[in-house]
């Protein structure tokens, strides 16, 4: 147990190095689906950019892909079958994502063919659309990872040697991810109150995530697993 404590710590752990950067630095700042001309513009420009924020997106699949099995093992003292519950949604979303990032593999490929010419319109419409794709699927993805927060926060409230307040944070943060995305489905005007659910996704989700994987980080490093 202490050695898969440790797995999961260092499974987080670079999730959120990875995913940081792929999403918010690498990828999120080229990107305004509102605005093609600006997107294709910041694509062209920062083409390595976008390829190595794909990449970190890859290594985050990997670690996440770790985590199903290491999560489900540290967890299934608590409750076998919640656990696999858990671990199965967590899984379900890695496909989605998976599913999510071959949209950011083809704009790729078509922004290097030398056969299209990226200022066609019909190729600045096909790019929007994959971009589009993308965050849909990985919307439908992240509500999915939400319900399966839901199921980590109370498998972790229910355990016996992780603080409480990481599953309760756990919980709120799996509120706020599905709430999230019914309301970018739902609402026309989502975009006027983008940083407001931001803000009530990310701020539970980071700190009770972080703080898991510094408990986890502590224990597998210690002697013995408390």
């Amino acid at each position: 147990m202490k050695r898969i404590a440790k797995t999961s710590g260092i499974a987080y752990l670079m999730i959120f190095i990875a995913g940081f950067y792929a999403n918010f630095y690498a990828v999120e700042s080229l990107i305004d689906l509102e605005n093609a001309n600006a997107t294709i513009a910041n694509l062209t420009q920062n083409s390595s950019q976008f390829m190595y924020g794909i990449i970190g997106f890859v290594v985050m699949l990997v670690f996440d892909l770790l985590l199903v099995w290491s999560l489900h093992i540290l967890l299934k003292k608590v409750n076998k079958n919640i656990s696999l519950t858990a671990s199965t949604l967590r899984f379900i979303n890695v496909l989605f994502f998976c599913a999510a990032l071959l949209n950011l593999f083809e704009v790729y490929q078509i922004m290097h063919d030398q056969n299209l010419n990226i200022q066609a319109i019909e190729t600045q419409q096909n790019i929007m659309s994959l971009l589009k794709n993308f965050n849909q699927i990985w919307i439908i993805g992240l509500m999915i990872f939400g319900v399966h927060l839901a199921f980590l926060g109370y498998l972790i409230f229910k355990s016996n040697n992780i603080p409480k307040s990481i599953g309760l944070l756990l919980f709120i943060a799996a509120l706020g991810y599905v709430i999230d995305g019914i309301a970018n489905f739902m609402m026309p005007n989502y975009a006027d109150y983008k940083d407001i659910f931001a803000i009530i996704v990310i701020m539970p989700a980071v700190i009770g995530e972080f703080s898991f994987t510094i408990w986890l980080l502590i224990k597998g490093f210690k002697k013995q697993l408390a």
